[in-house]
């Protein structure tokens, strides 16, 4: 690794035996900050991210302060946790020896994409799909069931801390800072505004006027910020002024028949009261009342087939890319035609990388719907954003990328929008 400060952005890092590039950095906190990274030497080698802890700034009284217990602890629970696919996978830890602080110690972690918070801004206060809500909710209820499971609770579940994995095509929990071991609550200040559970928030306000709370929290309170998160999916709106409002402790229940009923939501038009009392089993001020994860995962909100929308198709990525406005009915009848054009996409659809499977259906559903199998989603992704908007054959090319599980299955999707 080059000699210079880490907060200089070095160029190259040594980490478990091998050289890797910083490529860019992806978020900083108090205690932490997460860098991309790409391993030098195996162009094939998936990228990671790594997150360097660095001592927390300012007064902070109680174990949080001693030095490595913000890395030590979450590479506990990651190495406690470690292959659930709903939760990010810990590739190892390793020590930073030119951070300008002095040494530093890290977690090397899978690279996942896009987060839900990043989903809820492009969602233009319209919601998320039905699609992308059942994903999200039934993707962190399994890791939540899974980790409950192993006597943990996250305690800083939010928008924020569920990402997308593009190689698996799931949600997955991410930061595991605040987590503790269900009866062994050892940081008093847990969760984020707008997502922190009654319970929760009655200990903060007892802790910071020195006082002992009577009850631990638990499990519960990750159920409580799953409930909010899902709302803000369906609505589209943040709802930290919500959940925070004197109405909201009154009665949140008519506040969630009000979301649901407001013909504002575009989700209204769809029968979803299976959802709004899933979200309300969560959202109990009584956490001995609160569904469980596992209770949750029952919900027959998750026995409804919903289909993705084009706009999902576009935002959460797989290995699979699906170019639409290519060919023409004609070219379809035409067998000649067909074959050179279908050796026309394959050789333009290389140049990011190995093609493992090509289909364009010449029949009804996917009718004239080119599929692309890419051998993983970092070259799906460089090719979606190379071929959007390219003209072949006279026409503008829409790419979009498609759910690996179905397009294995044989299951193609006809009605997207």
């Amino acid at each position: 690794m080059s000699g210079c400060a880490w907060g200089a952005a070095p160029p190259l890092l040594e980490a478990l035996g091998r050289l890797w590039e910083v490529q860019a950095p992806l978020g900083s906190g108090s205690s932490a900050s997460v860098y991309r990274v790409r391993c030098c030497g195996d162009p094939r080698a998936p990228p990671g991210a790594v997150k360097e802890f660095v001592p927390p700034p300012g007064p902070r009284p109680g174990p949080a302060r001693r030095p490595g217990y913000g890395f030590r602890k979450e590479r506990a629970a990651l190495e406690q946790l470690r292959g659930h696919r709903n939760i990010v996978t810990l590739y190892g830890v390793f020590t930073n020896h030119y951070s300008a602080n002095g040494p530093s110690r890290c977690l090397l972690l899978e690279l996942l994409d896009i987060s839900v918070s990043e989903l809820l801004l492009h969602s233009s206060n319209q919601g998320c799909s039905m699609w992308m809500i059942q994903h999200c909710a039934r993707d962190v209820l399994e890791a939540l069931a899974f980790l409950h499971h192993k006597g943990y609770v996250h305690a800083d579940l939010k928008p924020r801390n569920i990402l997308w994995s593009a190689e698996e095509e799931c949600f997955k929990l991410i930061d595991f800072g605040l987590s503790f071991k269900e009866g062994n609550q050892d940081v008093k200040y847990i969760q984020t505004d707008g997502y922190r559970a009654p319970e929760a928030e009655l200990q903060n306000c007892l802790a910071q006027a020195g006082l002992q709370s009577e009850t631990e929290c638990t499990s519960a309170v990750d159920l409580w910020s799953l409930g909010i998160v899902l709302l803000e999916m369906f609505s589209g709106m943040k709802l930290k002024h919500t959940v925070q409002s004197q109405e909201w402790k009154t009665n949140s229940s008519a506040i969630i028949d009000r979301i649901f009923a407001s013909e504002g939501v575009v989700n209204s038009a769809i029968p979803a009261y299976h959802l709004r009392d899933l979200i309300k089993s969560m959202l109990h001020c009584d956490q001995g009342k609160r569904a469980s994860a596992e209770k949750a995962l029952c919900s027959p909100f998750f026995s409804i087939p919903f289909a993705p929308h084009i706009e999902d198709l576009v935002m959460l990525p797989t290995p699979v890319l699906r170019l639409l406005n290519v060919l023409s009915d004609a070219s379809l009848q035409c067998e000649e035609e067909y074959e050179d054009i279908l050796e026309d996409i394959r050789e333009e659809c290389q140049k990011y990388g190995p093609v493992v499977s090509l289909l364009i259906p010449k029949e009804n559903p996917g009718k004239g719907q080119v599929f692309v199998e890419y051998a993983n989603a970092g070259d799906s992704k460089a090719a979606q954003k190379m071929l959007t908007g390219k003209i072949f054959d006279g026409k503008f090319v829409v790419a979009t990328f498609y759910p690996l599980s179905a397009y294995k299955r044989g299951y193609l999707y006809q009605n997207l929008l």
